[in-house]
């Protein structure tokens, strides 16, 4: 969908000019011209205007139905016990104070370090 042509046809069903929604908007006509032929992309801001203007929901903007489209069932978040380690609270400022560590010690004291972890950890891996 180009959203150029969109916001033509819908200005066009409410018999609005681009006179009239310059003066909803405080865009100039020639911007909204640019607009509707495609020659410029809106942001989201303006568009946010530009459905006020013609008093429509902003879904309408992308979706051609008369009903909101369906919000499709989003993942739920795991258990605290499912969280990364060191995404939160204070295992996230503990990985923070490695990385500053880790930052300043050399490659070879690093790899030292990181096969220290990984048997410590019992991977079956170990890369040397």
């Amino acid at each position: 969908m180009v959203i150029g042509n969109r916001l033509r046809t819908l200005r066009e069903e409410r018999n609005f000019s681009q006179g009239d929604i310059e003066k909803k908007t405080g865009l100039l006509r020639c911007y909204i011209w640019r607009v509707e032929n495609g020659h410029t992309i809106p942001s989201v801001a303006t568009l946010e205007k530009l459905a006020r203007a013609m008093e429509i929901p902003m879904y309408q903007l992308f979706y051609e139905g008369n009903e909101p489209p369906n919000v499709p069932k989003l993942v739920k978040r795991g258990t605290h016990d499912e969280v990364e380690w060191g995404s939160n609270g204070k295992d996230r400022r503990m990985l923070g104070q490695f990385c500053r560590a880790l930052g300043k010690t050399g490659d070879k004291d690093q790899k030292i370090l990181l096969l220290m972890a990984q048997k410590m950890a019992g991977s079956r891996r170990v890369r040397r």
